[in-house]
């Protein structure tokens, strides 16, 4: 699910802003990007991230602020004062009297050092505190998300649940148009084949038998309840629906395959493409 959080906290002069942001995808795809200070507590940080969003494409920027005074690096007098030793002394026997060496000697190594900047554990703990607060925002977030799902989901059940009775009204007649289609054919080839009229009856019997779908519906009504129900658990169940829909598909397609009528092809359709759009959906929970 999609989502985004941001929170900040200042520290010893300088702030630290916290972005995340989170796009679907079925594994917990977590992805950290901080000041060198913050990486030895990595493994905390992707583990308040992981442990309240379960899954995502899920990104985090940890950005520092500093004052305009503030400054990392610090001049290495000893090494600076060598090199102009020996700089002056090389511009004396070149006899280059220019002596403009500063911008040189800065550039050369280690003259201009990082100072490397450690979190003290109050500011670890603050840090820790932040990214909650920035990783409830993300879920709220996608928990407003879930929402706006759900009643799309219901809808679409709803429709499916609809549907299913509306097959019942063209069932009768579907039977009856079958029962004469088989037994026109019957009356083109009985002129020269003698046919038993009883095994004929017994053999329509088998054949409606087989091409009858009330279990189907029944099964198909029970899917669309049980997707409802699991739909409401407060638990995660993106992949439990998913599998729920796989059941509901085959039994739609069963109908299909059975039908043997236009009217009832037509409902079918339908039901496909509502799940259709169920299934587009379904990625996008967890």
């Amino acid at each position: 699910m999609t989502g985004y959080g941001k929170s900040s906290f200042e520290s010893n002069g300088k702030k630290i802003n916290i972005e995340i942001k989170s796009l679907n995808s079925k594994q917990c795809d977590l992805s950290i990007k901080s000041a060198q200070q913050y990486k030895e507590i990595e493994a905390e940080l992707r583990n308040v991230v992981s442990q309240k969003l379960e899954r995502g494409k899920i990104e985090v920027y940890i950005n520092v602020e500093y004052p305009e005074n503030f400054s990392q690096y610090t001049i290495n007098k000893a090494l600076f004062n060598k090199y102009h030793e020996e700089l002056t002394g090389l511009a004396w026997d070149t006899q280059d009297k220019t002596k403009e060496f500063l911008a040189t000697i800065m550039r050369l190594p280690d003259v201009l050092k990082q100072e490397k900047e450690q979190a003290d554990p109050d500011e670890i703990k603050l840090l820790l505190d932040t990214m909650n607060v920035a990783v409830d925002m993300l879920d709220r977030y996608r928990i407003n998300e879930g929402h706006t799902l759900m009643k799309d989901f219901e809808k679409r059940i709803d429709i499916l649940l609809r549907l299913i009775p509306a097959i019942e009204v063209f069932e009768k007649q579907r039977i009856v148009n079958i029962k004469n289609k088989l037994f026109n054919s019957v009356l083109s080839v009985e002129a020269e084949h003698k046919i038993d009229k009883n095994r004929f009856e017994q053999e329509l019997i088998y054949y409606i038998e087989k091409i009858d779908f009330t279990e189907e519906k029944i099964r198909l009504n029970q899917h669309c309840n049980f997707f409802l129900d699991t739909l409401k658990d407060e638990n995660s169940n993106g992949k439990k629906l998913t599998f729920i829909t796989q059941e509901i598909s085959r039994e739609i397609n069963t109908l299909g395959s059975k039908a043997n009528d236009f009217d009832i092809q037509k409902i079918v359709v339908e039901m496909k493409d509502e799940l259709e759009k169920i299934k587009e959906q379904l990625s996008n929970i967890l």
